[in-house]
């Protein structure tokens, strides 16, 4: 039984975040796509397969061309997730930064605990 992709798995790949800044911009044909890369189009299908098992693209037949059309809103779903930690790192940055600034005032005025 294969493993249900994710957007978090599609997107850990530098090819397909290059294919999907590619296709951000314009939908284009599978061949297209495969032209930019410097690898075999079996390749660059298998990374398109990738992202549209994850909902990131969708790929529709026009007469003998498969055209990719990028699908961005499943990123979303990554953004909101990166939001947490953000606000979590900012948070401890800036405790981290009051206490600096406390020990700097501590420091100035000669006072050591």
């Amino acid at each position: 039984m294969e493993a249900r992709r994710d957007v978090f798995q599609a997107i850990a790949d530098p090819t397909r975040r290059e294919i999907l800044d590619l296709l951000s911009g314009q939908p284009l044909n599978v061949n297209t796509v495969a032209e930019r890369f410097d690898m075999t189009r079996q390749a660059v299908s298998l990374h398109v397969k990738i992202l549209s098992e994850c909902g990131l693209i969708v790929l529709r037949q026009q007469g003998r061309e498969r055209i990719c059309e990028a699908q961005l809103d499943k990123l979303r779903e990554v953004a909101q997730w990166v939001e947490r930690y953000r606000q979590f790192w900012e948070q401890h940055l800036d405790s981290l930064e009051q206490y600096l600034d406390h020990l700097q005032k501590q420091k100035k005025h000669g006072r050591k605990k």
